[in-house]
């Protein structure tokens, strides 16, 4: 393919997708296909001689179309969104293009400093405090990592570095080894597999701790943890709070918190992945009361904020952290201005090496969005999840399971879990919309969030009559 064709074929492309998305309601939500269903339709090995592009093309309906899940339909009301806008796309095809792999400043001086700025801008929209904040002397800043999973095992293993350095510096006696056998990690027993799994690859002992009837930890529940673990000789070194829970979209109570984990020199990491793109409404940036407390803080604007994956923003109050714990310096990589205190070399902050040029994303969806459309954005989708709860709240065969703060709405009917299981089952078979479940206090319960950048009133309201509808089929068969 040479570059004119390539302008042919990109124009059709940008055609096709844009096609793909206008009429994506009208796709079945959820794959129809068995388990392997793909290998049959493609051959055994890769051809030995170059194939058309139309050939391709027509591939894509044929063989990719029947297995996807279209996380972008109106229809689509599982797991938490996955943003999706045009100029996002437009900024990932221009890093594809530039292709360039940003692990230092001079890797390619523009992949990181708009990167910087980037992430200071969107600090600001948070109105995080200046200590999270790059600007041009500061001590913190932020970086884009990959996805909240990523965020929480930096954090992790961050603290774990920097609590070994300084034990050791009070006991030079105390072998790495040993410290971190005493180690321990805490979170909310609501909080997201991916922190245990950070526990998991770190080697560190990890623990839940019980949250209220709200799904919140509160700072009495961790405090008393705290006094037990250290009564055993175990050295209690980070928190993970979660703002937005992915069961229920919870929210730890940072304020008690906070000072908890600073007054026991506790690293508290936050984590508002799904959350994280409503504080930069002035109605919900009183959620992240409790943020100057925190050691470090990541959420998703690949989830909820108009750029698509990945792009998983985290900040730390101090980068010499995680610097300290990351930074290796081969002579290959080093370049003339890394000591001088203007750059930062990025792949002292991840775990790879090599990272993409993702700030484009956000420098294009900004600019074209503004904050104050960001805002509507955010507002609608939650306008729409409190259409649906009071669409709940009116059938008095069913049940709001927990507080509807932002896009999400914990329902079920109210009877068993089996009841409700199997109606979820049915809500999936029939594939008209998606949705998945969640346990709450022991009960089976059913999550309707609001993904696509294109619901409106319209499909909730038919995503309401559908889920109704099927209930009444079913309880009618329930012997009375």
């Amino acid at each position: 393919m040479d570059a004119a064709e390539f302008r042919r074929r990109g124009k059709e492309m940008v055609d096709y997708v844009a096609d793909y998305l206008e009429n994506i309601e009208k796709r079945q939500v959820y794959p129809d296909v068995e388990p392997g269903y793909l290998r049959s339709l493609i051959p055994e090995e890769a051809p030995e001689e170059a194939e058309s592009y139309e050939d391709v093309f027509k591939d894509i309906e044929r063989v990719i179309m029947p297995g996807v899940t279209h996380w972008h339909s109106p229809y689509f009301y599982a797991y938490f969104p996955t943003a999706n806008s045009f100029p996002a796309m437009l900024a990932d095809m221009l890093c594809g293009a530039i292709g360039c792999i940003g692990f230092s400043w001079a890797a390619s001086p523009a992949c990181t400093e708009l990167e910087t700025v980037m992430l200071d801008w969107l600090g600001k929209m948070l109105k995080l405090p200046e200590d999270f904040l790059a600007g041009t002397e500061g001590r913190g800043g932020g970086v884009i990592q990959g996805t909240a999973s990523e965020a929480t095992l930096i954090a992790l293993l961050a603290a774990r570095s920097k609590i070994v350095k300084l034990i050791q510096a009070d006991h030079p006696d105390r072998s790495e080894t040993h410290i971190i056998s005493k180690l321990v990690a805490y979170s909310s027993d609501q909080a997201h597999s991916s922190v245990e799994r950070a526990g998991l690859i770190g080697g560190l002992r990890m623990k839940k701790i019980p949250t209220d009837n709200k799904f919140s930890v509160r700072g009495d529940a961790l405090q008393k943890v705290l006094e037990e673990d250290r009564a055993t000789g175990l050295i209690p070194f980070f928190f993970c709070a979660t703002l937005g829970t992915t069961p229920s979209c919870a929210f730890d109570c940072v304020t008690e918190l906070g000072p908890i984990c600073n007054a026991e020199k506790i690293w508290m990491h936050i984590d508002a992945a799904y959350a994280g793109s409503a504080f930069i409404c002035p109605e919900f940036r009183p959620l992240l009361n409790g943020i100057e407390f925190a050691d470090s803080f990541n959420f998703n604007p690949h989830k909820w904020l108009l750029v698509n994956f990945d792009c998983s923003a985290m900040w730390v109050k101090n980068r010499s952290d995680i610097i300290g714990a990351f930074k290796m310096e081969p002579l290959y990589l080093k370049h003339d201005h890394q000591e001088s205190g203007l750059v930062t070399d990025y792949r002292h902050w991840q775990i790879p090496l090599g990272r993409r040029f993702r700030s484009l994303k956000i420098w294009f969806v900004f600019r074209m969005y503004g904050l104050k459309g960001l805002q509507a954005y955010i507002r609608k989708h939650v306008g729409l999840a409190k259409e649906f709860e009071s669409l709940v709240r009116a059938d008095q065969r069913f049940e709001i399971s927990a507080d509807v703060v932002l896009g999400l709405v914990c329902f079920r009917l109210k009877g068993s879990n089996e009841l409700n299981e199997t109606l979820l089952k049915r809500i999936n078979n029939a594939r008209k919309i998606h949705l998945v479940p969640c346990q709450l206090a022991g009960k089976f319960v059913l999550r309707f969030a609001v993904c696509a950048r294109t619901t409106e009133s319209r499909h909730v309201q038919e995503a309401w009559c559908h889920i109704s509808h099927l209930a009444s089929e079913l309880l009618q068969e329930l012997p009375h």
